[in-house]
């Protein structure tokens, strides 16, 4: 595919970028234009290739900071959007290029701080890193590789923000213009019965905190990022752990693409990159060779990272820990707009009870934002245990409570999503330093459950893992100085005065409420012991002859919506022709086990019907899986009864392309 670029980079000029012209995140903007159309001055002779795998040095020219970076810059690589800040004055190129099928070896670029997943917690550690750089006068090079098609296209999250970690990261970001400008104005907690809401006191504390949209605001911490010159490579998947020979962390490949689904090479077929190491390569020089290498390796990737549970496995940080395992839930949602004389800014809801059982914990949300925007929600702890339960039609039953669909009738539904979240708290937080690196984050888990708050945590830990592979890679201490440090922050007080809520509602719903109302009111928050989790979530469901099926109502297309109808919502598109990168360890199981002993819970827990039972040419029931329908929520990676759904990361780029959210 790329065979005419060693033909092509000899005749390359240096480009002068100009920052004042681009747009946000600087994601459109073609910083090397023969990848995606031929240079006015080559012909399309170039486009012919050596016969021979070939090997190219050459060397680029950029208009460079005085540190010897470039300025921001974006490159767009065959159609995969790229923002970087910064980029090596020098480069060389390697280009292996066969026409025998041989696999071609991948790239390897390398660089101090290599941190996967641009979310809160990793966009919070890059740009803390780089404060730490001008602070001290050093260079560290530092990039973030994001799955999503551009920084923020995967980020979901209710949202009222709390800004005390922000306010230490940037404390002028009121100035500087954030996506922050909605005060919450008034907070409620409702109980609801099938029919009515009662009002109770709310246990919530959300003066000085804002309603707004996560995904948003990550953009603009990418716009940050760029600014101090973190490297931003949104659209490429990092799918591998790199190993030195002593098992030590030394950075992450990211996939190959361009495969089919038979498992053949397409023309479209790009070798994978490995990042690592101290040397200086402009990325988007290499990317559609795969391999990133860091001296230090930061895991941001969310709930349930792919990557980070592999780590958390192999270096045994729970067991380090002495913590629990982790708890989920699912949070499903929906932003509306709705009619101007039923929008309240700021006006905060929680609400309990229906239409869950009183046996299964969870919750709904309504958070009116800004532009007669409201974000409507519903949170459901995955340790449920009747396997005929569906989220997503809880959900939507949810919206016809006579409270509920009173604000939303005349309205419209902008964007639907999904994302499982961790509520292990305290007790389930892994060590999270692993020689070589650290995971931060909610790869980590530090949702404060009661408050319903995780990014001011996420972002929080993020910067103490900056602080501590500054120091260990300037100063020369040790990266577990990030344990310490999380111990000894507010973080870890936060956590620990929450940790008894959560595992409350194991007794139920109205047992879970008394024990939390005893804990805020009487205690204090300082009560002399701490409960435990019970099962790990897949071990809850119970056998579906211990349950009857629920029959959920048919949407109405006004205020509940067909799962097709809310995926086109969720702007959500894989390449068709890709293999699956849900993988079944056993492909007998949801036939042998699931279906006839759970009735094919799958199939309901899933929030996008990836997974569905269709009758065979012999009329036998077997599971059917729609890849390309994929929110990458992970809740078939959590709930599957006997963990046999393995979420691994497909094609970068692909999945939902969530913009208020």
């Amino acid at each position: 595919m790329f065979k005419f670029l060693s033909s092509t980079l000899t005749k390359f000029k240096p480009i002068k970028i100009n920052p004042s012209n681009t747009p946000n995140l600087n994601l459109h903007r073609t910083l090397f234009p023969f990848l995606q159309n031929p240079h006015p001055q080559i012909s399309q002779s170039h486009h012919h290739t050596n016969p021979n795998p070939s090997f190219t040095e050459t060397r680029t020219g950029f208009r460079v900071f005085s540190s010897g970076f470039s300025s921001n810059c974006a490159g767009l690589i065959q159609g995969r959007r790229i923002g970087c800040g910064v980029v090596g004055k020098l480069s060389q190129v390697r280009s292996f290029s066969g026409d025998h099928g041989e696999l071609l070896e991948r790239e390897c670029m390398e660089y101090d701080v290599v941190i996967v997943g641009a979310g809160p917690a990793g966009l919070s550690a890059s740009i803390r890193l780089k404060q730490l750089c001008i602070e001290n006068g050093v260079d560290l090079s530092v990039c973030v590789v994001e799955k999503g098609a551009e920084v923020g296209a995967h980020i979901l999250s209710g949202n009222v923000f709390e800004p005390r970690a922000l306010d230490e990261l940037i404390p002028g970001w009121k100035q500087e213009k954030a996506p922050i400008n909605m005060p919450v104005s008034s907070d409620e907690f409702w109980f609801l019965t099938k029919n009515r809401a009662f009002s109770l006191p709310s246990p919530f504390d959300n003066k000085g905190n804002y309603v707004i949209s996560l995904s948003q605001l990550v953009r603009w911490l990418g716009v940050k990022a760029e600014e101090v010159g973190v490297e931003l490579y949104p659209g490429f998947s990092a799918n591998e752990i790199l190993y030195n020979a002593e098992h030590e962390v030394i950075g992450i490949a990211t996939n190959d693409v361009g495969i089919a689904k038979s498992g053949a090479r397409k023309e479209t077929f790009q070798r994978g990159v490995k990042l690592t190491g101290t040397s200086f390569f402009p990325l988007s020089l290499f990317l559609f060779y795969n391999k990133a290498i860091g001296r230090v390796t930061l895991f941001a990737e969310g709930c349930r990272g792919s990557l980070s549970e592999k780590i958390i496995s192999s270096f045994n940080l729970r067991e380090k820990a002495h913590s629990q395992h982790q708890t989920y839930a699912l949070g499903i949602k929906e932003v509306w707009e709705i009619e101007e004389r039923k929008h309240r800014p700021g006006f905060v809801l929680h609400t309990v009870g229906w239409p869950l059982d009183h046996k299964t914990y969870g919750g709904s949300f309504i958070y009116h934002m800004n532009d007669r925007m409201v974000s409507i929600g519903l949170v459901v702890a995955l340790n449920y245990q009747n396997p005929y339960l569906n989220p997503y039609e809880e959900f939507q039953k949810l919206k016809h409570h006579p409270a509920i669909k009173s604000m939303l009738e005349g309205g419209n539904v902008l964007q639907y999503g999904a994302r499982t979240l961790n509520e292990g708290g305290f007790q389930s937080i892994p060590y999270p330093v692993f020689p070589g690196g650290a995971i931060i984050g909610c790869s980590a888990g530090y949702i404060n459950v009661p408050k319903i708050k995780g990014t001011h945590t996420a972002m929080k830990s993020g910067m103490l893992a900056a602080e501590s592979a500054f120091g260990a890679l300037h100063e020369g201490s040790k990266m577990e100085n990030y344990w310490d440090k999380l111990r000894n922050s507010w973080i870890w007080e936060e956590l620990y005065r929450a940790r008894n809520y959560r595992p409350a509602f194991e007794y139920g719903l109205l047992p879970g409420l008394a024990i939390s109302a005893v804990e805020r009111y009487l205690l204090r928050e300082k009560s002399p012991w701490t409960l435990k989790h019970g099962k790990p979530d897949h071990e809850s469901t119970a056998a579906a002859d211990l349950h009857s099926p629920i029959i959920y109502p048919k949407p109405d297309g006004l205020i509940s919506f067909d799962i097709p109808t809310s995926l086109y919502r969720s702007n959500t598109n894989h390449e068709h022709d890709q293999p699956a990168h849900l993988h079944l360890k056993d492909p007998k199981i949801p036939e042998r086990i699931n279906l006839p002993l759970y009735a094919g819970p799958e199939s309901r827990y899933c929030p996008a019907r990836v997974y569905e039972y269709i009758p065979d040419e012999k009329g036998q029931m077997k599971l059917q899986i729609n890849a390309q329908n994929c929110l990458h929520c992970k809740a078939c990676d959590i709930k599957d009864p006997k963990q046999n759904i393995e979420w691994t990361v497909p094609e970068g780029g692909g999945g939902p392309g969530y913009s208020v959210m």
